[in-house]
């Protein structure tokens, strides 16, 4: 079993657009693919179009009131099952700092998903705090979206020292342009000085509005424009990932 987060400290970069395409394309490509909702807001799980089944579901399973296994529910995709997220999500930080081994609580939930999946893919919430702690602890690659600017690249520059700071492994980080607008010099600039030091993926994703109806659809992209130049680069981005994460 292969765990992926997509991570930012910022929000509004494109971190749930990538969890559902880049799981849909997993799970199209026969890989038993779970999506772990962990952001209060639900994003992932309203693409997906599943509501959590239990009140307060996400405070249950970090209590362990509640089997993580039980709350996998399907969705009407061949392989794609999902954790929904609530609102009691929000409190996750309480909850964990009251636990002994509090950064390690999402490894060992997640560790008894191994016969069932394939590939789990975290969708977290933006920030830094003790539940992201867990998360860079739990998965094996944390996958960040950037849009090409000064203010976004600042944010991946704190991560990447935040990592250095607490002794995290900086390998697991994996970093891909997001949001990119051809139109904008800036973007080509910061895009080339970065693809120099070869610290992206080469594959990225535009700034189209393709994307941006995924909320009309309450779908992935690939369910209704396969063949636009959108779909194109996420199934280019996750042909990246597979090789360098999963094979």
């Amino acid at each position: 079993m292969v765990t992926l987060a997509l991570y930012n400290l910022k929000g509004g970069v494109g971190k749930t657009a990538a969890s559902i395409n880049l799981a849909y394309l997993s799970a199209k490509d026969n890989y038993r693919t779970l999506v772990w909702d962990l952001d209060p807001q639900g994003s992932s799980s309203f693409y997906l179009g599943v509501e959590a089944s239990v009140k307060n579901e996400s405070k249950k399973l970090l209590n362990n009131e509640m089997d993580l296994i039980d709350a996998v529910q399907p969705t009407k995709y061949s392989n794609l099952s999902i954790i929904p997220a609530d609102l009691s999500a929000r409190q996750a930080d309480v909850l964990l700092s009251e636990m002994k081994q509090s950064k390690r609580k999402l490894h060992g939930l997640i560790a008894g998903l191994k016969k069932d999946f394939d590939v789990v893919i975290l969708d977290a919430p933006p920030g830094i705090s003790l539940l992201h702690d867990n998360i860079f602890n739990a998965v094996d690659w944390v996958l960040m979206p950037n849009i090409p600017t000064t203010l976004s690249i600042r944010s991946f520059e704190t991560v990447l020292h935040y990592f250095e700071e607490n002794e995290l492994d900086k390998e697991k980080l994996k970093c891909f342009f997001s949001m990119v607008d051809h139109r904008k010099n800036l973007h080509h600039e910061t895009m080339s000085a970065f693809y120099r030091d070869h610290v992206f993926f080469k594959s990225y994703i535009p700034y189209l509005s393709d994307i941006e109806k995924m909320g009309t659809h309450q779908s992935p992209l690939e369910t209704y424009a396969a063949s636009s130049y959108a779909a194109q680069c996420y199934r280019d981005l996750w042909k990246e990932i597979k090789k360098n994460c999963i094979d």
